[in-house]
């Protein structure tokens, strides 16, 4: 008898707890439905963050790549006052040089402001091309002085 009670009240407390743990399926697509909401919204929050980084990153680029074109002017300027103490034979072959070194300077920095920062999908491959150009740009003014003949 004690046996049966007790098997009769483990039974009635398995389907009391079976039947109060059961959602509807209205409840379900409700709380699926919460979640995918949640989750949109945390996706427009992590595109907008994004956004924001990238826009960060372009901005430090720029001003950094326009320092690195200001001491290149600068470097121009020094060059120029150096060579103006050559040898006429050769004054027009460094002359040369610092044109061309002149007009690639002048070149990166019009590259640099007409990149949009809208155009974020071409960002990674402008940035890469055009720090590859600097270093060129860097190696050709310590160059400068090396070729002498």
């Amino acid at each position: 008898m004690k046996k049966t009670i007790f098997t009769l009240t483990v039974t009635l407390l398995m389907a009391g707890t079976m039947l109060t743990s059961c959602q509807s399926s209205s409840d379900k697509v409700e709380n699926a439905q919460d979640k995918v909401k949640e989750a949109q919204d945390q996706l427009v929050v992590a595109q907008q963050e994004l956004n924001q980084a990238i826009k960060d990153s372009i901005q430090q680029f720029k001003k950094e790549s326009e320092l690195i074109i200001v001491a290149n002017e600068k470097s121009i300027a020094e060059f120029r006052a150096r060579i103006a103490k050559e040898k006429m034979e050769n004054r027009a072959r460094y002359e040369q040089k610092l044109a061309d070194l002149e007009q690639q300077n002048r070149d990166m920095r019009k590259r640099l402001q007409e990149f949009n920062e809208d155009q974020k999908d071409k960002w990674e491959s402008f940035r890469l091309k055009f720090k590859h150009d600097m270093e060129e740009q860097g190696k050709a003014f310590r160059d400068f002085w090396g070729n002498r003949k």
